[in-house]
Protein backbone atom coordinates (compact mmCIF):
# COMPACT_ATOMS: atom_id res chain seq x y z
CA UNK A 1 0.00 0.00 0.00
CA UNK A 2 0.71 3.92 -0.05
CA UNK A 3 3.19 4.91 2.52
CA UNK A 4 1.41 6.77 5.34
CA UNK A 5 3.14 9.76 6.50
CA UNK A 6 4.92 12.98 5.90
CA UNK A 7 8.53 14.08 4.17
CA UNK A 8 10.73 16.91 3.12
CA UNK A 9 13.90 16.85 1.40
CA UNK A 10 15.88 19.83 1.39
CA UNK A 11 20.04 20.29 -0.14
CA UNK A 12 22.30 23.21 -0.27
CA UNK A 13 25.54 23.75 -1.90
CA UNK A 14 27.15 24.74 1.22
CA UNK A 15 29.68 27.96 2.58
CA UNK A 16 33.09 26.49 0.35
CA UNK A 17 32.05 24.40 -2.73
CA UNK A 18 31.09 26.39 -5.87
CA UNK A 19 28.70 23.28 -7.43
CA UNK A 20 25.97 20.62 -5.11
CA UNK A 21 27.02 17.56 -6.27
CA UNK A 22 24.29 15.90 -3.84
CA UNK A 23 20.74 14.74 -5.30
CA UNK A 24 17.51 14.31 -2.50
CA UNK A 25 14.40 12.43 -3.19
CA UNK A 26 11.21 12.21 -1.22
CA UNK A 27 8.75 10.69 -2.63
CA UNK A 28 5.27 8.47 -1.90
CA UNK A 29 7.34 5.39 -1.14
CA UNK A 30 10.85 6.09 -1.94
CA UNK A 31 13.71 8.20 -0.14
CA UNK A 32 17.07 8.36 -0.97
CA UNK A 33 20.23 10.37 -0.65
CA UNK A 34 23.06 10.48 -3.21
CA UNK A 35 26.48 12.31 -2.63
CA UNK A 36 28.51 12.84 -5.76
CA UNK A 37 32.34 12.60 -6.73
CA UNK A 38 34.42 12.94 -9.46
CA UNK A 39 35.39 16.75 -9.44
CA UNK A 40 33.65 19.98 -11.04
CA UNK A 41 31.10 18.04 -13.36
CA UNK A 42 30.99 13.93 -12.40
CA UNK A 43 29.57 14.34 -9.22
CA UNK A 44 26.93 15.68 -10.34
CA UNK A 45 26.21 13.64 -13.14
CA UNK A 46 26.66 10.63 -10.87
CA UNK A 47 24.26 11.63 -7.80
CA UNK A 48 21.47 12.89 -10.33
CA UNK A 49 22.01 9.62 -12.44
CA UNK A 50 21.16 7.32 -9.05
CA UNK A 51 18.41 9.42 -8.08
CA UNK A 52 16.84 9.10 -11.32
CA UNK A 53 16.90 5.69 -11.68
CA UNK A 54 15.67 5.03 -8.09
CA UNK A 55 12.82 7.23 -9.22
CA UNK A 56 11.11 4.69 -11.09
CA UNK A 57 10.86 2.24 -7.32
CA UNK A 58 8.55 5.09 -6.23
CA UNK A 59 5.24 2.42 -6.23
CA UNK A 60 3.97 -0.11 -3.83
CA UNK A 61 5.42 -3.39 -3.72
CA UNK A 62 3.59 -6.11 -2.83
CA UNK A 63 6.48 -7.55 -0.34
CA UNK A 64 9.64 -6.49 1.10
CA UNK A 65 11.72 -9.30 -0.64
CA UNK A 66 10.49 -7.85 -3.76
CA UNK A 67 11.16 -4.03 -2.94
CA UNK A 68 14.73 -5.29 -1.61
CA UNK A 69 15.16 -7.01 -4.51
CA UNK A 70 14.33 -4.03 -6.64
CA UNK A 71 16.10 -1.55 -5.13
CA UNK A 72 19.83 -3.75 -5.50
CA UNK A 73 18.51 -4.59 -8.92
CA UNK A 74 18.34 -0.57 -9.76
CA UNK A 75 21.53 0.38 -7.73
CA UNK A 76 23.68 -2.15 -9.82
CA UNK A 77 22.14 -1.04 -13.12
CA UNK A 78 22.99 2.73 -11.84
CA UNK A 79 26.39 1.22 -12.17
CA UNK A 80 26.12 0.40 -15.21
CA UNK A 81 24.90 3.46 -16.40
CA UNK A 82 27.78 5.41 -15.05
CA UNK A 83 30.19 3.57 -16.96
CA UNK A 84 28.43 3.72 -20.30
CA UNK A 85 28.10 7.62 -19.50
CA UNK A 86 31.99 7.75 -19.17
CA UNK A 87 31.90 5.61 -22.07
CA UNK A 88 30.47 8.83 -24.23
CA UNK A 89 31.80 11.52 -22.05
CA UNK A 90 35.53 10.17 -21.00
CA UNK A 91 36.11 13.46 -19.21
CA UNK A 92 33.45 12.17 -16.69
CA UNK A 93 36.20 9.43 -15.84
CA UNK A 94 36.12 8.61 -11.87
CA UNK A 95 33.05 9.73 -11.22
CA UNK A 96 30.76 7.95 -8.21
CA UNK A 97 28.07 8.48 -5.77
CA UNK A 98 27.16 7.51 -1.99
CA UNK A 99 23.68 6.06 -2.56
CA UNK A 100 21.18 5.55 0.69
CA UNK A 101 17.54 4.99 -0.16
CA UNK A 102 14.91 3.45 1.57
CA UNK A 103 11.45 2.18 0.63
CA UNK A 104 8.58 1.74 2.53
CA UNK A 105 6.49 -1.73 2.13
CA UNK A 106 3.90 -1.92 4.93
CA UNK A 107 5.14 -1.87 8.03
CA UNK A 108 8.49 -2.32 6.91
CA UNK A 109 11.66 -0.10 5.55
CA UNK A 110 13.55 -1.81 3.14
CA UNK A 111 17.14 0.09 3.30
CA UNK A 112 19.72 -0.44 0.61
CA UNK A 113 23.24 1.83 0.99
CA UNK A 114 26.85 2.08 -0.02
CA UNK A 115 29.30 4.80 0.59
CA UNK A 116 28.94 7.14 3.50
CA UNK A 117 25.63 8.98 3.22
CA UNK A 118 23.80 7.35 6.37
CA UNK A 119 19.83 6.78 7.41
CA UNK A 120 19.11 7.38 11.21
CA UNK A 121 16.17 6.11 13.05
CA UNK A 122 14.34 8.52 16.08
CA UNK A 123 12.35 6.20 17.80
CA UNK A 124 11.69 6.80 21.91
CA UNK A 125 14.05 10.11 21.95
CA UNK A 126 16.43 8.14 20.88
CA UNK A 127 18.70 8.75 17.30
CA UNK A 128 20.58 5.50 16.09
CA UNK A 129 22.36 5.28 13.01
CA UNK A 130 21.09 2.32 10.83
CA UNK A 131 23.47 2.18 8.21
CA UNK A 132 27.32 1.60 8.43
CA UNK A 133 29.94 3.95 6.49
CA UNK A 134 32.35 2.62 4.07
CA UNK A 135 34.91 4.83 4.97
CA UNK A 136 38.63 3.83 5.57
CA UNK A 137 38.30 5.50 9.17
CA UNK A 138 35.23 2.96 10.20
CA UNK A 139 37.18 -0.13 9.55
CA UNK A 140 39.66 2.00 11.63
CA UNK A 141 37.06 2.07 14.35
CA UNK A 142 35.71 -1.41 13.91
CA UNK A 143 39.07 -3.06 13.85
CA UNK A 144 39.51 -0.76 17.48
CA UNK A 145 42.14 1.58 16.51
CA UNK A 146 40.82 4.90 17.18
CA UNK A 147 37.23 5.73 18.57
CA UNK A 148 34.76 7.07 16.66
CA UNK A 149 35.48 10.47 17.86
CA UNK A 150 38.73 9.91 16.72
CA UNK A 151 36.97 9.01 13.21
CA UNK A 152 35.30 12.47 13.02
CA UNK A 153 38.07 14.50 12.90
CA UNK A 154 40.66 11.78 11.04
CA UNK A 155 42.49 13.49 8.21
CA UNK A 156 41.52 10.40 5.96
CA UNK A 157 37.96 10.52 7.17
CA UNK A 158 36.79 11.19 3.23
CA UNK A 159 38.27 8.03 1.58
CA UNK A 160 35.71 5.19 0.80
CA UNK A 161 35.89 1.77 0.39
CA UNK A 162 33.15 1.44 -1.37
CA UNK A 163 30.91 3.55 -3.65
CA UNK A 164 29.30 3.21 -6.48
CA UNK A 165 31.20 4.23 -9.62
CA UNK A 166 32.11 3.84 -13.22
CA UNK A 167 35.26 1.01 -12.60
CA UNK A 168 32.78 -1.72 -10.81
CA UNK A 169 29.72 -3.36 -12.43
CA UNK A 170 28.91 -5.39 -9.72
CA UNK A 171 28.92 -2.72 -6.48
CA UNK A 172 28.87 -4.41 -3.14
CA UNK A 173 25.73 -3.44 -1.19
CA UNK A 174 24.61 -3.54 2.31
CA UNK A 175 20.87 -4.26 2.14
CA UNK A 176 18.46 -5.03 5.05
CA UNK A 177 14.82 -5.17 6.33
CA UNK A 178 13.62 -3.44 9.34
CA UNK A 179 10.02 -2.83 11.21
CA UNK A 180 9.12 0.14 11.36
CA UNK A 181 6.10 1.82 13.46
CA UNK A 182 3.89 4.92 13.93
CA UNK A 183 6.11 8.02 15.77
CA UNK A 184 9.20 6.66 14.09
CA UNK A 185 11.16 9.15 11.97
CA UNK A 186 13.69 8.35 9.76
CA UNK A 187 16.59 11.03 8.54
CA UNK A 188 18.90 10.22 5.13
CA UNK A 189 21.49 12.79 4.85
CA UNK A 190 24.69 13.25 3.17
CA UNK A 191 28.26 13.72 5.42
CA UNK A 192 27.52 17.44 4.84
CA UNK A 193 25.57 17.39 7.47
CA UNK A 194 26.65 14.23 9.95
CA UNK A 195 30.34 15.04 9.66
CA UNK A 196 29.29 18.63 10.98
CA UNK A 197 26.47 18.47 13.37
CA UNK A 198 27.15 15.45 15.97
CA UNK A 199 24.83 13.10 17.08
CA UNK A 200 23.83 15.09 20.17
CA UNK A 201 22.25 17.85 18.43
CA UNK A 202 20.68 16.18 15.47
CA UNK A 203 18.80 13.96 17.71
CA UNK A 204 17.75 17.26 20.06
CA UNK A 205 16.92 19.12 16.44
CA UNK A 206 14.90 15.27 15.50
CA UNK A 207 12.70 15.42 19.01
CA UNK A 208 11.06 19.20 19.12
CA UNK A 209 8.27 17.46 17.17
CA UNK A 210 8.29 19.61 14.17
CA UNK A 211 7.36 18.77 10.82
CA UNK A 212 9.74 16.99 8.78
CA UNK A 213 10.30 20.62 6.79
CA UNK A 214 10.94 23.12 9.73
CA UNK A 215 12.84 19.89 11.12
CA UNK A 216 15.23 20.03 8.31
CA UNK A 217 16.07 23.23 8.14
CA UNK A 218 16.88 23.74 11.54
CA UNK A 219 19.51 20.60 10.86
CA UNK A 220 20.65 22.55 7.70
CA UNK A 221 21.38 25.91 10.16
CA UNK A 222 23.37 23.76 12.37
CA UNK A 223 25.23 22.31 9.47
CA UNK A 224 25.93 26.04 7.88
CA UNK A 225 26.45 27.39 11.64
CA UNK A 226 29.35 24.51 11.79
CA UNK A 227 30.72 25.98 8.56
CA UNK A 228 28.60 23.76 6.02
CA UNK A 229 32.33 22.73 4.24
CA UNK A 230 30.33 20.21 1.81
CA UNK A 231 27.03 20.06 0.35
CA UNK A 232 24.12 19.34 2.90
CA UNK A 233 21.36 17.29 1.74
CA UNK A 234 18.59 15.79 4.45
CA UNK A 235 15.80 14.15 4.04
CA UNK A 236 13.02 13.37 6.81
CA UNK A 237 10.50 10.31 6.82
CA UNK A 238 7.67 10.53 9.67
CA UNK A 239 5.61 7.56 9.77
CA UNK A 240 2.08 8.34 10.63
CA UNK A 241 2.04 11.34 13.13
CA UNK A 242 0.76 14.50 13.52
CA UNK A 243 1.56 16.29 10.90
CA UNK A 244 -0.35 16.06 7.29
CA UNK A 245 -0.09 12.79 5.33
CA UNK A 246 2.44 13.36 2.26
CA UNK A 247 0.60 13.75 -0.94
CA UNK A 248 1.33 15.68 -4.32
CA UNK A 249 4.47 15.11 -6.83
CA UNK A 250 7.67 14.08 -5.11
CA UNK A 251 10.43 16.34 -4.08
CA UNK A 252 13.52 16.28 -5.82
CA UNK A 253 16.82 18.03 -4.63
CA UNK A 254 19.98 19.02 -5.59
CA UNK A 255 22.17 18.49 -8.81
CA UNK A 256 18.74 16.14 -9.61
CA UNK A 257 16.19 18.63 -10.00
CA UNK A 258 17.74 20.56 -12.58
CA UNK A 259 14.50 20.91 -14.72
CA UNK A 260 16.98 20.76 -17.88
CA UNK A 261 18.58 17.27 -17.54
CA UNK A 262 22.17 16.74 -16.56
CA UNK A 263 24.44 19.33 -17.65
CA UNK A 264 28.20 19.17 -17.58
CA UNK A 265 29.55 22.27 -17.93
CA UNK A 266 32.75 22.95 -19.11
CA UNK A 267 35.91 22.62 -16.89
CA UNK A 268 37.69 25.93 -15.96
CA UNK A 269 41.19 26.17 -15.73
CA UNK A 270 41.93 26.11 -12.27
CA UNK A 271 43.85 29.28 -10.88
CA UNK A 272 46.65 28.72 -8.21
CA UNK A 273 46.98 32.25 -7.05
CA UNK A 274 46.68 33.08 -3.66
CA UNK A 275 44.14 35.36 -4.06
CA UNK A 276 41.96 32.15 -4.76
CA UNK A 277 42.21 29.81 -2.28
CA UNK A 278 38.87 29.03 -1.28
CA UNK A 279 37.65 28.75 -4.82
CA UNK A 280 40.39 26.46 -5.76
CA UNK A 281 39.07 23.96 -2.66
CA UNK A 282 35.56 24.22 -3.29
CA UNK A 283 36.29 22.31 -6.86
CA UNK A 284 37.90 19.67 -5.49
CA UNK A 285 36.17 15.96 -4.88
CA UNK A 286 34.71 15.66 -1.66
CA UNK A 287 35.48 12.18 -1.57
CA UNK A 288 37.88 9.85 -2.65
CA UNK A 289 38.13 5.93 -3.83
CA UNK A 290 41.57 4.85 -3.14
CA UNK A 291 43.64 2.58 -5.98
CA UNK A 292 44.57 -0.41 -4.03
CA UNK A 293 48.41 0.53 -3.54
CA UNK A 294 47.25 3.39 -2.19
CA UNK A 295 45.27 2.25 0.41
CA UNK A 296 48.34 0.43 1.66
CA UNK A 297 50.33 3.44 2.24
CA UNK A 298 47.02 4.82 3.64
CA UNK A 299 47.45 1.92 6.42
CA UNK A 300 50.78 2.44 6.92
CA UNK A 301 50.31 6.42 7.70
CA UNK A 302 47.65 4.95 10.32
CA UNK A 303 50.22 2.87 11.90
CA UNK A 304 52.80 5.27 12.31
CA UNK A 305 50.18 8.20 13.32
CA UNK A 306 49.19 5.13 16.17
CA UNK A 307 53.26 4.23 17.17
CA UNK A 308 53.52 8.46 17.43
CA UNK A 309 50.45 8.30 19.76
CA UNK A 310 51.59 5.74 21.65
CA UNK A 311 54.95 7.12 21.96
CA UNK A 312 53.44 9.97 23.14
CA UNK A 313 50.91 8.15 25.77
CA UNK A 314 54.35 6.60 27.27
CA UNK A 315 56.15 9.40 27.29
CA UNK A 316 53.18 11.38 29.04
CA UNK A 317 52.80 8.79 31.56
CA UNK A 318 56.52 8.59 32.40
CA UNK A 319 56.56 12.35 32.96
CA UNK A 320 53.39 11.98 35.40
CA UNK A 321 54.97 9.51 37.30
CA UNK A 322 58.19 11.62 37.68
CA UNK A 323 55.98 14.22 38.93
CA UNK A 324 54.38 12.05 41.06
CA UNK A 325 57.21 10.25 42.53
CA UNK A 326 58.80 13.70 42.81
CA UNK A 327 56.00 15.29 44.76
CA UNK A 328 56.21 12.41 47.05
CA UNK A 329 60.15 12.40 47.58
CA UNK A 330 59.37 16.40 48.73
CA UNK A 331 56.55 15.73 50.79
CA UNK A 332 58.99 12.98 52.50
CA UNK A 333 61.54 15.36 52.92
CA UNK A 334 58.84 18.00 54.55
CA UNK A 335 57.77 15.28 57.44
CA UNK A 336 61.18 14.79 58.41
CA UNK A 337 61.33 18.36 59.48
CA UNK A 338 58.99 17.99 61.73
CA UNK A 339 58.99 15.96 65.53
CA UNK A 340 56.73 14.91 68.65
CA UNK A 341 56.71 13.60 71.94
CA UNK A 342 55.34 9.92 72.10
CA UNK A 343 56.23 6.55 73.90
CA UNK A 344 57.69 3.23 73.10
CA UNK A 345 56.63 0.59 75.39
CA UNK A 346 57.55 2.27 78.81
CA UNK A 347 59.36 5.42 77.97
CA UNK A 348 59.31 8.76 76.34
CA UNK A 349 60.60 9.30 73.19
CA UNK A 350 61.05 12.05 70.95
CA UNK A 351 60.15 10.82 67.03
CA UNK A 352 61.33 12.45 63.71
CA UNK A 353 58.51 12.99 61.52
CA UNK A 354 54.43 13.03 61.79
CA UNK A 355 52.45 10.37 63.30
CA UNK A 356 50.96 9.33 60.31
CA UNK A 357 51.41 6.60 57.98
CA UNK A 358 50.46 5.84 54.19
CA UNK A 359 49.32 1.96 54.34
CA UNK A 360 52.76 0.14 55.10
CA UNK A 361 55.18 3.39 54.74
CA UNK A 362 55.80 4.74 58.39
CA UNK A 363 56.57 8.45 58.26
CA UNK A 364 58.40 8.75 61.51
CA UNK A 365 61.24 6.76 63.45
CA UNK A 366 62.27 7.22 67.15
CA UNK A 367 65.15 10.22 67.24
CA UNK A 368 65.82 10.34 70.55
CA UNK A 369 64.79 8.23 73.52
CA UNK A 370 64.48 10.35 76.53
CA UNK A 371 64.76 7.40 79.73
CA UNK A 372 61.87 9.00 81.07
CA UNK A 373 59.86 5.69 82.17
CA UNK A 374 56.15 6.42 81.87
CA UNK A 375 55.22 5.22 85.52
CA UNK A 376 56.78 8.18 86.61
CA UNK A 377 54.86 10.84 84.70
CA UNK A 378 51.17 12.13 86.36
CA UNK A 379 48.09 9.73 84.82
CA UNK A 380 47.44 13.39 82.83
CA UNK A 381 50.94 13.93 81.13
CA UNK A 382 51.14 9.73 80.52
CA UNK A 383 48.03 10.32 78.61
CA UNK A 384 49.00 13.52 76.71
CA UNK A 385 52.51 11.88 75.77
CA UNK A 386 51.01 8.39 74.32
CA UNK A 387 48.86 10.33 72.34
CA UNK A 388 51.77 12.14 70.66
CA UNK A 389 52.59 15.98 71.58
CA UNK A 390 53.34 17.89 68.46
CA UNK A 391 56.74 19.94 68.11
CA UNK A 392 57.90 22.46 65.85
CA UNK A 393 61.80 21.61 65.78
CA UNK A 394 64.15 18.89 68.48
CA UNK A 395 64.62 21.79 70.59
CA UNK A 396 60.84 22.44 70.81
CA UNK A 397 60.64 19.08 71.66
CA UNK A 398 63.53 19.29 73.87
CA UNK A 399 61.20 21.75 75.53
CA UNK A 400 58.22 19.72 76.00
CA UNK A 401 60.55 16.48 77.54
CA UNK A 402 62.06 19.11 79.78
CA UNK A 403 58.28 20.11 81.32
CA UNK A 404 57.58 16.59 81.71
CA UNK A 405 61.04 15.82 83.29
CA UNK A 406 61.52 18.90 85.65
CA UNK A 407 65.24 17.23 86.94
CA UNK A 408 66.09 17.59 83.16
CA UNK A 409 67.76 14.41 83.22
CA UNK A 410 67.55 12.63 79.84
CA UNK A 411 69.85 9.45 79.63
Amino acid sequence: MVFQGSSAAISHTGKVRSNNQDSGYAGSNLFAVADGMGGHAGGDVASSIAVHRLEALDQPFATTSEAEAALRETIADTAADLIDTVRSRPELAGMGTTVSALLMVDDYAVIAHIGDSRIYLYRDEALTQITTDHTFVQRLVDSGRITPEEARYHPRRSVLMRVLGDMDANPELDSFIMPTQPGDRWLLCSDGLSGVVDDPHTAKAMGQGHAPGRTADALLKQALDGGAPDNVTIVIVDVGGQHPVFSGTPTIVGSASNPSGIEVPAARPGRTSWLHPARQAANEPSHFEPAAEFLEELIEEDRRRARRRRIGWIVGFVVVLGMLAAALVIGYQWTQTRYFVGADEDTVVIYQGIQQNIGPITLSTPYEDTGIELDTLPAYERTAVERTISATSIADARAIVDRLNPAGTIE
